[in-house]
């Protein structure tokens, strides 16, 4: 741990002596090196795990460098400074990072840094309110007409600021129709290039999210023909992932993506599950608890594997691998019990799965959500008394396993997301009236 501290601090001075290096040779003020040092700083305090995030450190200096060589180019090169798609960076922070306060850090750090390089305070004040404007605008964006439209806003926007930055001058008509261009072409080029950084980051954003949920996908179309219980098991905890991430403010649509194809393993085996099998025939019966097990526990590698031959984003591939996090396999870890010979020792961590544990909150929402969809799938006769007490043993369970000590969830929050589980789900298994049939006198 300290060796980590020591580096870090050795990366920070070096990192800082870079900057005013840099701010040396191109002939900055250094009150940019400065400000782009105190951010870091803050970062590094306000988000111990930021490494782990999408907005690390190294994903927000890639876009900084972006538009601050693009504006030297730029202003090198003679041309209008409105020519500066300034408003493509906190377009693209925004989506991929999902993160507000990330983003309008991004933009208050590169509004400075092109203000200061074009020698023009007034640019950098009008690059801020679009970039901050550009950042709610695009949040939350599902479709790439919205980002269209948002950088149409922008760009009026910026045309009416400048208009009242020069009190109302219209000498410089040229420049507003620029800046109204400059929106729309950053829309533009946010659009074209979000695949990119994606990839890059390893990140997905929401516009992904739903062409995954397209079901005329190839994975999900192999769901729906070669694992119809599977895909309708998928289909209960994705709708159950979304309400409990509504309810704690969790990302919702990534959830419900990841549900979706959380169990895509099983499609190497799909009748050795109880959800694709015919009633009263169980393929298990006639296995040793040892192989039935492997086949279970497997379909996450086999999962892992399908996701990287469809080139799935790693963000969805995290649902498949921490589904099940380093759960017991129980049912089978107790036959195996009850099958062992005298003196034959049964270790428990044979019957675990591999891991990882839920990292985020909505790994860990899905973990919750197949466990409980999956137990009340089994309950005879339900009734709202019974699904309540089965939800809150199963999340206890899992609460006592240390199936949820790497993500943040808190005790507030699992108790939000055990009465969203209990509503769905009685509303899914409520008992139905029996009418009578009518009478052929």
């Amino acid at each position: 741990m300290i060796k980590l501290i020591v580096i870090g601090k050795i990366r920070l001075i070096l990192g800082a002596f870079l900057l005013f290096l840099l701010a040396h040779i191109l002939k900055v003020s250094l009150i940019v090196p400065l400000f782009l040092l105190s951010l870091v700083v803050y970062l590094q305090f306000s988000l111990p795990n930021l490494r782990t995030k999408p907005y690390n450190l190294l994903n927000l200096s890639l876009l900084y460098v972006i538009i601050f060589v693009t504006s030297y180019a730029i202003i090198k090169q003679g041309w209008p400074v409105f020519c500066i798609p300034f408003c493509a960076i906190p377009m693209l922070a925004i989506l991929l990072f999902n993160n507000t306060a990330i983003a309008l850090l991004l933009t208050f750090a590169s509004a400075l840094s092109v203000g200061n390089i074009a020698g023009n305070n007034l640019l950098g004040l009008l690059f801020l309110i679009s970039g901050i404007f550009s950042c709610l605008l695009a949040k939350d964006a599902r479709r790439r007409s919205v980002i269209i439209r948002s950088g149409l806003l922008v760009g009026l926007l910026q045309a009416s600021a400048l208009f009242l930055i020069e009190r109302l001058s219209v000498q410089h008509a040229q420049d507003y129709i620029i800046l109204v261009l400059n929106g729309i072409v950053s829309a533009m080029i946010v659009t074209a290039v979000l695949p990119i950084f994606e990839y890059l980051f390893s990140t997905v954003t929401n516009i992904s999210l739903l062409e995954l949920a397209d079901f005329n996908s190839p994975l999900l179309q192999r769901m729906i023909i070669e694992a119809p219980g599977t895909y309708h098991h998928s289909l209960i905890v994705g709708n159950l992932s979304d309400a409990a991430c509504k309810a704690i403010g969790a990302h919702e649509l990534l959830a419900r993506i990841g549900a979706y194809y959380h169990d895509i393993g099983k499609l190497a085996k799909p009748d050795y599950f109880s959800e694709n099998q015919p009633q009263n025939e169980n393929r298990h019966d006639d296995l040793a608890p040892g192989m039935s097990k492997l086949i279970i526990m497997n379909h996450v590698k086999e999962g892992v594997e399908l996701a990287n031959k469809y080139r799935l984003n790693p963000a969805i591939i995290e649902f498949i691998q921490q589904h099940h996090g380093s759960s017991l396999v129980y049912f089978f870890y107790r036959r195996a019990l009850e099958n062992a010979e005298v003196n034959q020792e049964v270790k428990e961590e044979g019957f675990r799965y591999p891991g990882p544990k839920p990292n985020t909150k909505e790994t860990a929402i899905v973990l919750l959500a197949d466990s409980v969809e999956a137990a009340a799938r089994c309950l005879k006769d339900p009734n709202p008394q019974k699904i309540e007490e089965l939800v809150h043993k199963i999340i206890n369970n899992k609460f006592i396993d240390g199936q949820l000590d790497e993500c943040d969830l808190t005790l507030k929050d699992i108790e939000k997301i055990s009465t969203v589980f209990i509503r769905i789900l009685t509303g899914i298994y409520h008992g139905r009236t029996t009418y009578p049939e009518k009478s052929d006198n």
